[in-house]
């Protein structure tokens, strides 16, 4: 894969990470997907990122998988498809829930397939007004996949979720954002400026803290009110273990800000 297809850069504590096809609206080839599982995991062990923004080049966020050159049905066995969803998709998805800096999706076009899941799998979404989210599967008579049916329903409810799955109407940015799939719309011109402004935000805070917050945030949608509170409580026992944590509770005690260093 070519290096310049995923293009990447560390700055003041923020990795950019930018699709760049623009001529296939930035559709992810499995080196493309390989390479961003890498980064994502990178980011997660590198004290020096402490927020990522995903974003795309060109008129596209990501129109899902690049589809070309795969292999025609006759050459599939049994057990094909389901472990290539498995390592593909599902694997690109989870490296994004799992990274454990916050992700900032900064959506600039069209975002389709798993290219609109890999967007709802961040922590934080922002939309171009020009952007819009399809779930388009169904118009290929397939069945959603990267963690879709997983997600979708978390955000908006099943029958929501299933309206959208079932149609594959395409959604513009203002209602994704009515239905609670994107924080926030801004002009085409200031969304890279908005996501800069909301990573810059995001690297100066406490890099473990906000870890383990996106840990319970993901975890309650799946857990009981018992294991939630277990969870809570035993993140706030490793929380209060870092740096940031004890400088958090000084500069209360002594009416400062406080100087957050991601430790």
């Amino acid at each position: 894969m070519p290096v310049s297809e995923v293009l990447h850069v560390v700055e003041g504590g923020v990795a950019q990470v930018t699709l760049n096809r623009p001529e296939a609206l930035n559709a992810i080839t499995p080196d493309q997907r390989e390479h961003l599982i890498r980064l994502f995991g990178e980011a997660s062990a590198d004290p020096g990122v402490r927020a990522v923004v995903l974003t795309g080049t060109g008129r596209g966020f990501c129109a899902g998988a690049d589809l070309r050159g795969g292999a025609v049905a006759g050459e599939r066995v049994a057990g094909d498809v389901a472990r290539m969803i498995r390592d593909g998709a599902q694997r690109l998805i989870a490296a994004v829930l799992d990274c454990e800096k916050p992700v900032i999706a900064a959506v600039n076009g069209t975002a389709a397939g798993l290219g609109a899941h890999l967007a709802l799998a961040c922590d934080l979404v922002l939309a171009a007004e020009s952007a819009r989210f399809i779930e388009v599967f169904v118009r290929r008579g397939l069945v959603p996949d990267g963690g879709g049916a997983f997600l979708l329903p978390r955000l908006v409810g099943p029958q929501r979720a299933k309206e959208l799955m079932f149609f594959g109407d395409a959604l513009s940015a203002a209602d994704a954002e009515r239905l609670g799939l994107v924080n926030r719309v801004v002009p085409d011109g200031e969304l890279d400026k908005t996501a800069r402004e909301w990573a810059a935000r995001l690297a100066t805070g406490p890099t473990r803290a906000l870890a383990l917050t996106k840990q319970l945030v993901n975890a309650s949608l799946a857990s009981d009110r018992a294991t939630a509170f277990a969870a809570e409580a035993t993140a706030q026992e490793i929380n209060m273990t870092t740096v940031d944590a004890q400088e958090g509770v000084a500069s209360f005690v002594e009416r400062r800000s406080p100087v957050f260093r991601g430790r």
